[in-house]
């Protein structure tokens, strides 16, 4: 059960802050909740009614037992207000924030839980947690959240903010099929082609579609436009073609006209494509998946270098993406936006742009990506 919590629960509440302060220790992550939440954080969540309770089911020997609190909090998060390295896909929706999870030591599937109540009352969720919180980060992905950049603390600390809303035009079968059987065919490719990859092509697909073109198919031709990855990145836009072409599961949900056209967007996504996109569901995903964050950007450049170019040394690294951002970013690379001054990448685009010709500026932070890399590898 899930209810309102009340000044009653207040004790138990600072217990599974507590405890969920003491398994975040114990996982490395020293610097959430420092101090926080207070009781004065709780009193101010039941006045304002977005505090609550889960309770497992009673026995007739004793009342419900508290067992995980969480605050769902509708309306505009002021440090939401700025986005660091990166944006939010639905800038202007209303929303509802996540904050303060927590739960009783020996529970199980909480998350779970809650995600499926929330889920079930908004629309559209955000939420953010600190980048050493990697359990937390493992259950938004999975739940479906879409990574957008980082916010800021009032006290000026960094945090990992997540965009979440429902496609309700989309079949849940559909959707079934994407999640377990799509997706999980991406868990072991190259860091540029993971789930949350993908999660954030259709998270940008979606906002993006135009009248012309079925929800579904804008979906579907999203989630499926790297599927060819497993035959070399090189050859992977024709993999994805044909493999969708070949899908018969497809046919559940499009006609072959329709899946003609998802297969040609998954074909003409390549960023180093020198012809437009044949349809407007093609320049839909190509745009989508051009994903131009500049941290993100660089960030995916190192990452690639290491895991494919292991006897390089650090100047080779650096030499390596530096050769790679100028040939495909810079004034002249053969990356392009073909939706132009309208495309929601024009402006990151501008910004890394800036970041490559300011090379001290890029220098320190390919410095510090090869740190933190190298600890989390």
């Amino acid at each position: 059960m899930i209810r309102k919590s009340t000044p009653d629960d207040i004790d138990l509440i600072l217990r599974m802050y507590d405890h969920s302060r003491s398994v975040m220790r114990a996982d490395g992550n020293m610097a959430q909740w420092v101090g926080y939440p207070t009781r004065e954080d709780i009193e101010e969540d039941i006045r304002r009614g977005v505090s609550y309770i889960i309770e497992d089911s009673p026995l007739p020997e004793r009342g419900a037992r508290g067992e995980a609190t969480f605050a769902l909090v509708p309306g505009i998060e002021p440090t939401y207000a700025y986005i660091d390295h990166g944006r939010w896909v639905t800038p202007d929706r209303p929303y509802s924030t996540l904050h303060r999870l927590a739960a009783m030591p020996g529970t199980h599937g909480i998350a779970d839980l809650v995600f499926q109540y929330i889920k079930g009352r908004c629309d559209y969720l955000r939420v953010d947690t600190h980048h050493s919180n990697r359990p937390m980060r493992h259950i938004l992905e999975k739940e479906g959240f879409v990574y957008c950049g980082i916010i800021y603390m009032p006290d000026g600390s960094p945090r990992d903010a997540y965009e979440w809303w429902r496609y309700d035009d989309i079949p849940a079968d559909l959707k079934a099929y994407v999640e377990t059987d799509i997706l999980p065919r991406h868990e072991h490719y190259d860091a540029a082609h993971r789930p949350d990859h993908i999660r954030r092509v259709i998270a940008r697909s979606m906002a993006m579609r135009s009248h012309p073109c079925r929800g579904e198919a804008v979906y579907a031709a999203a989630a499926m436009h790297d599927i060819g990855i497993c035959e070399g990145r090189e050859v992977h836009h024709l993999a994805s073609g044909r493999i969708i072409r070949a899908d018969h599961n497809l046919r559940r949900w499009f006609s072959e006209e329709e899946i003609e056209l998802i297969a040609q967007a998954a074909e003409d996504h390549r960023a180093s494509a020198t012809t437009p996109p044949r349809s407007i569901l093609g320049m839909i995903v190509a745009e989508a998946d051009r994903d131009i964050e500049p941290e993100t950007i660089v960030r995916r450049t190192v990452e690639y270098g290491l895991g494919h170019y292991p006897e390089l040394d650090r100047e080779g690294h650096w030499q390596r993406t530096l050769d790679h951002l100028h040939e495909k970013y810079a004034e002249g690379g053969y990356i392009k936006l073909w939706m132009g001054d309208a495309s929601p990448n024009a402006a990151p685009l501008a910004d890394l742009r800036a970041l490559i010709h300011d090379e001290p500026r890029l220098r320190q932070l390919f410095d510090q990506l090869i740190e933190q890399l190298k600890i989390e590898n």
